[in-house]
């Protein structure tokens, strides 16, 4: 059965988008409760909107993408209501595993020939700043988040992948992104990892992004945002000369511009799919786990597809995911249960030697796109919408980025990124 989620207008034209009865009700965007959601509990609660309101923006998202673009919008002086389906930070940001890195999804060499050396190079960069950018905001605001500095080991599964990884390797080199090479014995010897070899990247995080997203949120709302969560928008009229948001409730929100931070569930008012869905999986041991020193610094991935990553919590757990899917059945405990014990064997391959005790595991809705970029701007298909999709392994990131993208475009300025992350491209 097919039912209508979204009516868009454009310009007074009508467009109906037919989607699946269960994506009327709630689109599932991660299964059982993951460790932030537990570990921190519902931090802020918002009310549900029943009456009229207006705005110069309406921030569409309350996940970790519209509290980092709110707050560059409040930053502004945007006069910004927030509204979220859901309870804040209870999508894909609860269920993110919150690594902080600048390597795209896509390798350095290989999106070189995709977009250029130069834009990739520049790509890349960003992601650098990004992650500076985010350091600067916890700690001007004193945000007590989980915010920690890393570093970032890319593992060579085998010698077939360490060829093209040290490949890797050499390019970022040549450009000063802060690598070096380590052998296979030296990974093994520092980090207890079986490898051939990796690539060790100065620059990385981990963050608890369930927790900064409400902090922020909450940081804004009490300098006057407008936040309404478990507000339904049922659709969308955007034209030349403004916007409106009409919800589910039979009330509106007239406002000039609409932007939309709502990451998968935003991709389903697009002709223009930008990405294609699939399901990550994730578990984290029980405290005190012993580990190589150097681990509790170092975010790690490896090589294989789907990659595995781990890294360490700010309370002294490792966390471990991957086994990516596109089984539509992903939210199932069996199928929890089958890819929480395909990730303790591969991390056993990978780390021998280490008791992992699980303590929690949870399953949560990931996205890539051809290139591994984000889409972030303004699409041709609407007037007055601007759209945040912060794909990828590095999301958080991306939508670090957006920041200063989207408070440009709004005040009429070009920027550089944008035509990177352009729809359309």
């Amino acid at each position: 059965m097919l039912v209508s989620n979204f009516l868009v207008l454009n310009n007074g034209k009508a467009r109906q988008v037919d989607l699946p009865a269960s994506n009327r009700l709630r689109m599932h965007l991660r299964t059982y409760e993951p460790f932030s959601l537990i570990n921190n509990g519902l931090l802020n609660s918002y009310p549900s909107l029943h009456h009229d309101e207006k705005s110069q923006i309406v921030v569409v998202g309350g996940g970790i993408t519209g509290a980092l673009v709110s707050h560059a919008l409040m930053q502004k002086n945007y006069s910004v209501i927030m509204i979220d389906r859901r309870d804040i930070g209870c999508g894909s940001t609860a269920a993110t595993t919150s690594m902080l890195q600048y390597e795209i999804d896509v390798p350095l060499y290989k999106l070189a020939d995709m977009i250029g050396e130069n834009e990739a190079v520049f790509c890349y960069r960003q992601g650098i700043e990004a992650i500076g950018r985010l350091e600067q905001l916890v700690r001007e605001n004193d945000i007590d988040c989980g915010f920690e500095k890393k570093q970032s080991l890319f593992v060579a599964r085998n010698c077939g992948d360490a060829s093209w990884l040290i490949k890797e390797f050499e390019m970022r080199q040549k450009y000063n992104l802060g690598v070096r090479w380590l052998g296979k014995e030296e990974v093994f010897n520092d980090y207890g990892i079986r490898s051939q070899g990796a690539i060790l990247s100065s620059v990385a995080g981990s963050v608890d992004a369930y927790r900064l997203t409400h902090r922020l949120i909450a940081m804004n709302a009490a300098r006057g945002m407008q936040v309404y969560d478990q507000t339904f928008a049922e659709k969308f009229d955007l034209n030349s000369t403004g916007a409106t948001v009409y919800l589910e409730s039979g009330n509106n929100i007239r406002c000039d511009k609409v932007v939309f931070c709502s990451g998968y569930e935003a991709a389903e008012i697009l002709k223009e799919q930008p990405a294609d869905l699939f399901y990550t999986y994730a578990c984290v041991s029980e405290r005190g786990i012993k580990l190589p020193a150097a681990i509790k610094n170092t975010l790690v991935w490896d090589t294989g597809n789907p990659y595995l990553y781990m890294r360490t919590t700010d309370d002294g757990r490792l966390l471990v995911g991957g086994e990516d899917s596109a089984n539509r059945l992903f939210f199932l405990n069996r199928t929890r249960k089958i890819k929480s014990k395909r990730l303790h064997s591969k991390l056993k391959r990978l780390m021998p030697g280490t008791e992992f005790l699980e303590d929690f595991s949870w399953g949560g809705t990931f996205g890539s796109t051809k290139d591994g970029l984000p889409y972030v701007g303004l699409s041709p298909e609407y007037k007055n919408a601007v759209f945040v999709l912060a794909y990828g392994g590095n999301g958080i990131t991306f939508s670090a980025q957006a920041m200063q993208i989207v408070t440009e475009l709004l005040d009429g300025k070009e920027n550089d990124l944008a035509k990177l992350y352009r729809f359309g491209r």
